[in-house]
């Protein structure tokens, strides 16, 4: 299977530079797979998991939205934020997801519904993607 290059960038830093398969990402319209020699694309990524294909394992990246372009040799995601599974605090991203719950089971005016959705999202992303 031929390779290509994938980096995924934040405005942090290089999370991943390597040379890789095969990628599946979450856009906003879908799921998409990319393999070396793909039609050149650009297109927005939703919080999710990154599951990325190198020498036949699969490891997986939490992508909190961002930017995917692809062309034929290599691919680019410029994240919000990116993880990969050996850098996720798993008992953070639990903390986080509770904190979140409690947040969208209160019935008052001052709770922002789609701020705590969001942040949920990104904790249950974490936690896939750390293990949990």
């Amino acid at each position: 299977m031929k390779n290509y290059l994938l980096e995924i960038v934040t405005p942090e830093r290089k999370v991943f530079s390597e040379q890789v398969e095969m990628l599946i990402a979450k856009a906003n319209t879908g799921e998409i797979g990319i393999m070396a020699g793909h039609t050149p694309l650009v297109t927005s990524l939703a919080i999710g998991p990154l599951r990325v294909k190198k020498e036949g394992l699969e490891h997986l990246v939490s992508v909190m939205t961002g930017f995917m372009e692809v062309t034929p040799d290599k691919v680019v995601i410029l994240a919000e934020a990116a993880e990969l599974a050996e850098e996720v605090d798993i008992d953070r991203a639990m903390r986080a997801k509770e904190r979140a719950e409690q947040r969208l089971r209160e019935k008052g005016d001052k709770v922002d519904f789609k701020r705590a959705e969001l942040a949920l999202q990104r904790a249950v992303t974490r936690m896939k993607v750390g293990g949990k």
